[in-house]
């Protein structure tokens, strides 16, 4: 488990190898989410880097009969 130490200024250092891991660069935005008793940090990705994430994924659902058209 890594540790980091908040400073007065509120900032935190991300450990070498959880940035490295993740292939977080320097100015690249974190999207920050809290979580009952914890907090995640996400990379935000660019749309290009997402392209095809959804590949795969059925787009056929059944609709609840008030809203059928």
């Amino acid at each position: 488990m890594n540790q980091v130490t908040v400073s007065p200024k509120y900032q935190i250092v991300i450990p070498r190898k959880i940035r490295e891991s993740m292939k977080i660069r320097p100015g690249q935005k974190l999207i920050m989410v809290a979580e009952e008793r914890s907090i995640r940090l996400l990379p935000e990705r660019s749309i290009k880097e997402m392209e095809g994430f959804l590949k795969g994924i059925p787009g056929e659902f059944e609709r609840e009969p008030d809203r059928e058209l």
